[in-house]
């Protein structure tokens, strides 16, 4: 029996109400599966993979207790989603923020089931996480948190199980308050979560991967297509790791960066940031607005997204649906060439049928910014070996990663009048792998 894409969203959505971004995740990615399947792999209609995928393997909730400052008891809640085991142990990071939810969480363990996929790397799909709110809390209340949250995470984890790491909220001293206590408790040092520190287990250039992984990919796109990055002009929204070393990364490519942005407005420097700028950016914490007293040529543009400046390049790498259709309209009038996402689904589905439809070159996030999963499961690679590699060869293996993956969505994205759709490509390059997995291991 063939599969029909508007009752198969039906269906998901009468199973999962009131979860927007997982329904939105989920329609993105079935709108190519399913003809596909129909086409290709009629028989696999009948053994439900599709129906399988969308479904989590396992949703585990929890409360976690602790204590801040003044003694006073606080209560937040924790969450791990293991969506999809079929290629390998759960795989995917935890994020601390208060826009946490389980739509969230889902959303991004079903986009991590096919990024992990492209990767080449037998890793599964997941996502955790708490409504914890980091900011402004002391040293000693994230430790506290980290320790609760790890008392009950480490029942459901482990490294031929399901290796958290970082996400928004999550660097590397939450993962070290979390992998001591997990230490702690089963008395082993293990590779249980990636982006540890360097000198406990951790990878070189793992603060760096998506950010640099996203211009890998970015540079093999323009080299498709018998171009290269160098003068081009690029905006970047953002200000986290992604942004940065994305910046970075393009400026050593020899790109000009003109935004960078957070909640509070678009930082747009029209002579370019270099890294001198670029490491003075750090300095002021989330107030972008005092860029502009040092260099005059800079304005700050308050409560406003970077897509209304001209560029050749934009890079959302902020968070979720933060360019609309408006914005796309403004990109492609002003001859924006390529959009490739940073973040996890920054692009509304209205954002993306612009996209498509002015032939701009489009890169999801599934095969954009899976730079930072690929080092972290190098990172595996490196601890179940007990080595370290050198910093050159993780990022020539980040390379070569983000090349493969762009050759997987040349291979299955390629429509008939020539123009590449990233988004096809990844959406059943990342499919293909899991799906036959599933069939091959039965009703699991």
């Amino acid at each position: 029996m063939s599969l029909n894409f508007k009752k198969f969203i039906k269906y998901v959505e009468e199973r999962n109400p009131n979860e927007p971004e997982f329904l939105q995740a989920v329609a993105e990615v079935t709108e190519d599966l399913i003809p596909y399947i129909n086409e290709r792999h009629p028989t696999w209609s009948d053994l439900k993979i599709l129906e399988r995928i969308v479904e989590p393997e396992r949703v585990v909730s929890f409360r976690v207790t602790w204590l801040n400052d003044k003694n006073e008891v606080q209560v937040n809640r924790g969450y791990r989603v293991q969506m999809n085991s079929a290629i390998g142990p759960y795989k995917g990071g935890l994020r601390f923020s208060p826009t946490v939810n389980l739509s969230i969480l889902k959303f991004l363990a079903f986009e991590q089931v096919f990024k992990n996929s492209l990767t080449g790397i037998p890793l599964g799909g997941g996502k955790g996480g708490s409504d914890f709110d980091p900011k402004g809390k002391s040293n000693m209340e994230i430790m506290r948190f980290c320790q609760s949250f790890m008392t009950e995470l480490y029942r459901h984890i482990g490294p031929e199980t399901d290796v958290p790491a970082g996400d928004i909220g999550v660097g590397e001293r939450e993962v070290g308050y979390m992998f001591g206590q997990y230490k702690r408790i089963q008395n082993n040092f293990t590779g249980v979560l990636t982006g540890k520190g360097k000198h406990w287990g951790g990878s070189f250039i793992r603060p760096e991967a998506t950010g640099y992984g996203l211009l890998y990919f970015v540079e093999c796109i323009f080299e498709n297509i018998d171009e290269e990055i160098a003068g081009k002009t690029i905006t970047i929204s953002g200000a986290g790791n992604v942004a940065y070393y994305a910046a970075e990364k393009a400026i050593h490519l020899g790109a000009k960066v003109i935004s960078l942005s957070n909640s509070t407005g678009t930082l747009h420097d029209p002579e370019g940031l270099t890294l001198e700028k670029l490491s003075y950016v750090t300095t002021l914490g989330r107030e972008l607005s005092k860029y502009p007293e040092k260099f005059k040529a800079a304005s700050f543009h308050a409560g406003k997204t970077p897509w209304h400046l001209k560029c050749d390049i934009a890079l959302p790498c902020a968070t979720q649906n933060e360019l609309d259709a408006e914005d796309a309209k403004q990109l492609v009038k002003q001859g924006c060439v390529c959009v490739a996402e940073g973040a996890n689904m920054p692009s509304t589905a209205e954002a993306i049928k612009i996209f498509h439809k002015a032939k701009i070159h489009f890169a999801p996030g599934k095969a954009a910014n899976a730079g930072g999963v690929a080092v972290s499961g190098l990172e595996m690679s490196q601890n179940s070996i007990g080595q370290q590699w050198h910093a050159e060869k993780v990022d020539a293996r980040l390379k070569g990663i983000m090349d493969n993956i762009h050759k997987t969505c040349l291979k299955y994205g390629k429509e008939e009048d020539g123009y590449i759709n990233y988004l096809k490509g990844a959406n059943i390059g990342g499919f293909i792998k899991v799906g036959a997995s599933m069939k091959a291991q039965g009703l699991v």
